[in-house]
């Protein structure tokens, strides 16, 4: 935890997602304002896991209360992580 007081010390405008600590995967550093990239999947698990969740409730409360919320320039990315093969396979749904 002392990393992510680091980073919010020197990056005010960076947010986490409460409570998903062990579904961030990476930092976006592209512009001046980071933002935290989060693994999708990781985070329904959270939910399956620590709330008993069934997938689809998981997954309307991501998509409802987190996934599609902009909270400014540091709204964290909500990311599909995978090979290349599972990115192709969800690009091939869209």
């Amino acid at each position: 935890m002392k990393e992510t007081q680091h980073l919010m010390d020197h990056n005010n405008d960076t947010m986490l997602a409460d409570g998903f600590e062990s579904a961030i995967i990476g930092l976006d550093t592209s512009s001046e304002t980071f933002r935290v990239i989060y693994d999708r999947e990781k985070m329904i698990n959270i939910l399956i896991d620590r709330d008993e969740m069934s997938i689809e409730d998981a997954v309307e409360y991501l998509e409802y209360n987190v996934w599609n919320a902009y909270v400014g320039n540091g709204t964290p990315i909500y990311a599909y992580a995978g090979g290349q093969e599972q990115v192709l396979e969800l690009m091939s749904q869209l």
